[in-house]
């Protein structure tokens, strides 16, 4: 029977300040522990799992159905691309490049030449209230509005009406080519909106990102004849890098009816599933009862998709850093990340306590398939948890 490995990342889902949190001034983030005492968060699949048995949780039950850790990053980062770059076997001993002040003049007027377009805005923000503030302005004049955060990200906002989306995709390529180097930031994103003041952003979102600097455990699955799937953002952070397949998705919802359609088809290798909403809806607008409400969507998602694993399915549900709604910031959080493992061929209970990193997943995924053991960084865990 064919072997497949469904690693679902719910983005930004931390489980509690990391002890460098400091560096990062994320003191008492937690993001789990922000939601998990609200009336919208309803979790008894996570629960039954494991999730609360995870070192450092706390609530957790006498006898969970899944083996369970807690994965500390080992990256010098808390962004999206270094987090999943983690989970598939690179470590970052440096953090990609923030501009706290903006970009460089150089950098600005590069863009502008090439683009064709002035910019405006140039300044970290936050992606609803900036085109609130220069939506306007954009739409008089017809420059771009470039902005970025605490994350190592150079985004460009733009009207459907004023740049049509491959428009805008194309500038973000530009945008890509240049920003290499020290100024090589993670991702480049194009944030199209749409309508009238206040605006509305739109699903069309598009992720430009570095290529891998090694091999991930996607291009050595892939070299060895499995398959790699990628649904929602996976595909982007990676730029495709050791794919066989990608599958864009406009939300949460439509990221598991997507991951569900996946478990009904007959393949043999590696589904690799991002759930953004959590993140992008719910962290970074500090709307806990969003993100609980979120979680217990997922959980729903969880009946069925557990029900109808097949003999030699393995599920693995993790994270890829935190953004923890209730502090006063808006930015992802320094945190451990919950790692919840299980399948017909996966023992129950095991607590595998606090893995160093978060590569130990990808040592892991190798490890059930028997290759590229020892080609990623990380340590496996298969042998403790198989049965």
């Amino acid at each position: 029977m064919a072997k497949r490995f469904f690693l679902i990342v719910l983005d930004s889902f931390g489980v509690g300040e990391e002890p460098d949190a400091y560096l990062w001034h994320d003191e008492g983030s937690n993001t789990l522990g922000a939601i998990r005492n609200h009336p919208a968060f309803n979790c008894p699949n996570l629960t039954q799992l494991g999730l609360f048995n995870i070192e450092g949780v706390g609530g957790g039950i006498p006898r969970p159905k899944a083996s369970f850790a807690r994965m500390r990053e080992k990256s010098m980062g808390k962004d999206t691309t270094i987090g999943h770059w983690e989970i598939a076997g690179i470590i970052s001993p440096d953090p990609l490049p923030t501009y706290p002040n903006g970009f460089p003049k150089e950098v600005i007027e590069e863009f502008e030449q090439k683009t064709g377009r002035k910019v405006i805005c140039n300044k970290p923000y936050s992606g609803t209230e900036v085109i609130k503030d220069y939506g306007e302005e954009h739409i008089k004049t017809g420059a771009l509005i470039v902005y970025t955060s605490a994350d190592s990200v150079f985004q460009v906002a733009a009207h459907e009406d004023v740049v049509p989306v491959e428009e805008l995709y194309r500038y973000c390529e530009i945008a890509r080519e240049m920003l290499v180097g020290k100024h090589g930031v993670g991702r480049v994103i194009a944030r199209p909106f749409t309508g009238e003041y206040p605006f509305t952003r739109t699903s069309n979102r598009h992720d430009f990102s570095l290529v891998p600097p090694a091999d991930t455990m996607l291009n050595l699955l892939k070299k060895a004849g499995y398959a790699t799937i990628s649904v929602g953002k996976i595909y982007d952070i990676f730029a495709g890098s050791g794919l066989t397949e990608s599958n864009r998705t406009t939300s949460n919802a439509h990221g598991m009816q997507v991951t569900k359609e996946m478990q009904g088809r007959d393949f043999e290798g590696l589904c690799f599933v991002n759930l953004v909403d959590f993140d992008m809806k719910y962290g970074h607008r500090n709307d806990v009862p969003g993100y609980a409400a979120a979680a217990t969507e997922f959980d729903m998602f969880l009946t069925d998709f557990l029900k109808d694993m097949r003999e030699e399915d393995v599920l693995l549900i993790t994270a890829d850093h935190g953004c923890d709604p209730a502090t006063p910031s808006t930015d992802h959080s320094r945190e451990y990340t919950p790692m919840l493992i299980c399948g017909k061929g996966v023992r129950e209970g095991v607590d595998l306590g606090t893995r160093p990193t978060f590569s130990d997943i990808s040592a892991t995924v190798l490890d059930y398939f028997g290759v590229g053991q020892g080609k990623t960084s990380g340590t496996s865990f298969w042998n403790e948890v198989k049965r």
